[in-house]
């Protein structure tokens, strides 16, 4: 997970004001220590940790007495409320206006990932039904041009620019007259290795000629504490709307670069978690407070769903594995859908209540392996096999086993978990939503939370 330390440092937090007989002023100072600890191990301004833990503490003292719900709950409800608000409040998206083109310049230093980022917003904004094009303007990094054209047709979007010509401000402008058809146009500016005269004049003339609705400045998560000073330079010579934190998955000390940039005014507004052109987050405290504590997201798991199935796939699915209709075809395709949506190791962290369940990593990479397995198996099934697979028998499970290259217990732990899924559908059938009701209720008490 993102931040994995300090997640898994502030869920050990939360159980132990779980497992207290009594909460008190003696289980606050503990409380507040322990935050304290885990935000400076993940590269907090020191100041800004006690800021935090000093309001975490008045208002855990003010209101213990008075509160309406169990003393542990409002100890959970406070530390959840003011991280939320430590790490800017309510989220802030991008929304694409009606008049075209709505203009994203990225800008920062070399190294923060800004072309990386062009497609994974290129692709971020298509699949949410816009029209968009990338533009190179970068002419200074040899490799932009042909990385930003890769990209772009990852994402499948158009692409804009000129390998020959030096001038960042002259390549926009002779590709200006193409740019009105798009809903969207993200433009990869040029860095260096510091906020240079030079550069702040490059930015300043392409700013000009751009007239972006969002300048976005794009920080990698490993500079930590230096983000503040960065996105103030930034902010002073172009005017930063937002900011994108990339890299953020390959970093202990991300927590910096994170809440720096919140104290500027420059909110961030995405999160760049991983290689892929699709790992890409929009940014909301809210949820991603509720990941580090354990509590799940919701909101970012239904984002990843809609980008890996349409709704009426999803629909149909669902009303088929409710009704205990579903076939192997169905299980492939939910399969499907789930590897698009990425790791389960990431999949069960916004799954509320999951993150408390401590699932070892390792039992998570032998489950996405038997996935990849049975996936190898239903591709050796004929289409009668895969549409109805009570004809499956011995032989059948032999002929399937040595097609894919998979062991005949493989191909029957496939069968053993779709005629499970069948049994759990019939369960479901017979009390309905009272039965799921039911499941929730026990899973949820379990986790240790009663929101």
């Amino acid at each position: 997970m993102v931040l994995d330390k300090l997640s898994s440092s502030l869920k050990n937090t939360l159980k132990k004001i779980t497992k207290a007989v009594f909460v008190d002023e003696k289980l606050i100072n503990e409380l507040v220590k322990d935050i304290q600890k885990a935000l400076l191990q993940a590269d907090v301004n020191v100041q800004l940790v006690f800021d935090l833990t000093k309001k975490i503490k008045k208002r855990a003292l003010k209101e213990i007495d008075s509160a309406a719900i169990s003393k542990k709950e409002l100890l959970i409800k406070i530390v959840y409320d003011e991280l939320v608000d430590f790490l800017g409040g309510p989220g802030s998206k991008i929304s694409i206006g009606k008049k075209k083109p709505f203009k994203i310049l990225l800008v920062g230093l070399f190294g923060s990932g800004k072309t990386t980022l062009s497609g994974k917003l290129a692709r971020f904004f298509k699949s949410r039904g816009y029209k968009v094009a990338v533009i190179q303007t970068d002419t200074w990094r040899p490799a932009a041009y042909d990385q930003l054209k890769q990209l772009a047709e990852k994402a499948k979007v158009d692409f804009f620019g000129d390998k020959k010509e030096k001038n960042p401000v002259k390549i926009y402008n002779s590709n200006k007259k193409n740019l009105d058809k798009y809903d969207l146009v993200i433009v990869d500016s040029a860095g260096r290795d510091a906020l240079s005269a030079e550069l702040i004049k490059e930015l300043n003339s392409l700013n000009k000629v751009v007239k972006a609705n969002e300048n976005l400045l794009v920080l990698s998560a490993d500079i930590g504490q230096a983000a503040e000073k960065q996105a103030e330079a930034f902010h002073d010579s172009c005017g930063v709307s937002g900011v994108v934190v990339s890299k953020l998955d390959g970093t202990a000390k991300g927590g910096g670069a994170l809440i720096a940039c919140t104290v500027t005014g420059s909110q961030v507004k995405f999160l760049g978690v991983g290689e892929k052109i699709s790992d890409l987050e929009e940014f909301k405290p809210e949820g991603f407070v509720g990941r580090l504590l354990g509590m799940g997201d919701l909101d970012a798991l239904l984002e990843k769903a809609r980008d890996a199935m349409s709704e009426d796939e999803a629909e149909d699915l669902g009303k088929k594995f409710l009704k205990g209709e579903h076939n192997l075809i169905d299980l492939y395709e939910q399969m499907k859908a789930m590897k698009k949506m990425g790791s389960l190791s990431k999949l069960t962290e916004m799954i509320p209540g999951f993150g408390q369940l401590k699932i070892p990593k390792d039992a998570l990479k032998v489950q996405e392996g038997m996935l990849e397995k049975w996936r190898y198996a239903m591709d050796s099934m004929t289409k009668e096999e895969l549409e109805n697979p009570d004809v499956l028998d011995g032989a059948h499970v032999q002929r399937i086993a040595k097609g894919s290259g998979l062991s005949v217990s493989d191909v029957r732990s496939l069968i053993k978990q779709f005629r499970q899924s069948k049994k759990m559908a019939k369960m479901m059938k017979g009390g309905g939503e009272k039965n799921i009701d039911k499941l929730m209720k026990r899973f949820s008490g379990k986790s240790g939370f009663k929101f």
